[in-house]
């Protein structure tokens, strides 16, 4: 089992701290959160809270993952990072193989791009991206991305991307990692089918097992069953060491310490949280090692 820190919503001056302190502490990675940016009446309703409301509001920062990541692999050493949840078919895939290959490779190979189709329709509409054919590019985008990654000269002709025969340089030493979330059944076919693992959003213990369970059916339906899988999955309550164990023998790779605003409130200082790690690799991590 692992153990991730999800870093979402820190105040941006805390972030290479505690990715250094994450470190220090024995955990294995470290996680981000996306949007491009925040209108002030978001109309689209959150699928993940009872209420529908976000947790976020436009001053809630997300800062670049990509700025953000080569910043923390550059003040660490051997800890991962991802994202949870990067919004993939927001963006053009040439950009994020540019932007992902080039992490990958200043970090040596220690990025994982968390990826989903996005919820928040109000996003879309301001980029000016279908909204409603979101899976669909997500789709295609994955491929355009394990195709740049792989280097050399390549050419696309899809639905949503065309392109002739050219290069993004440089290419990943490997290719990076893809980990897709959603909990809706087509999003946990599309991380059986294609992708490299799955990223929970807050998931209760009772459900984990049935969802672990089905991803190595799904996997061997299209003859990937043999494929390496990783899964990061956050509890919505927190769990007791007997229960992680269980979780990790039904296949969860990885297990999430909260973020910062659900354990010590909205804004604290780098001495609360690095009391909030300093107790969980105290009193989880280390049943583990």
């Amino acid at each position: 089992m692992e153990f991730w820190q999800a870093i979402p919503w820190i105040e941006p001056d805390q972030i290479l701290p505690v990715a250094r302190m994450a470190e220090e502490l024995g955990f294995d990675g470290v996680l981000t959160a996306d949007h491009a940016l925040c209108p002030r009446d978001i109309k689209s309703a959150y699928p993940y809270s009872p209420d529908g409301k976000a947790p976020l509001d436009p001053a809630t920062p997300y800062p670049d993952i990509w700025a953000i990541t080569a910043a923390m692999a550059a003040v660490t050493t051997r800890i991962k990072f991802s994202c949870s949840i990067y919004v993939l078919p927001l963006r053009h895939p040439v950009d994020v193989a540019k932007s992902a290959g080039t992490v990958s490779l200043l970090s040596g190979g220690r990025f994982l791009l968390g990826a989903g189709s996005g919820w928040m329709k109000d996003e879309f509409d301001i980029y000016g991206v279908d909204f409603k054919t979101r899976g669909r590019r997500m789709d295609e985008c994955i491929e355009v991305l394990r195709k740049l990654w792989a280097g050399g000269d390549v050419e696309h002709h899809g639905e949503f991307f065309d392109f002739p025969p050219m290069q993004v340089s440089p290419a990943p030493s490997a290719p990076v990692p893809i980990l897709l979330g959603g909990a809706a059944p087509r999003a946990l076919r599309r991380a059986a089918e294609v992708a490299d693992g799955w990223i929970g959003a807050g998931n209760t213990p009772e459900e984990v097992p049935a969802l672990l369970a089905e991803m190595p059916r799904m996997r061997a339906a299209v003859g990937r069953g043999n494929d390496p899988f990783y899964t990061i999955v956050g509890l919505s309550t927190p769990a007791d060491i007997d229960t992680l164990k269980r979780l990790g023998d039904c296949g969860m790779s990885a297990a999430v310490s909260y973020p910062f605003r659900y354990s010590v409130g909205e804004h604290s200082s780098l001495e609360a949280k690095r009391r909030v790690m300093e107790d969980y690799a105290e009193n989880v991590i280390r049943h583990f090692r």
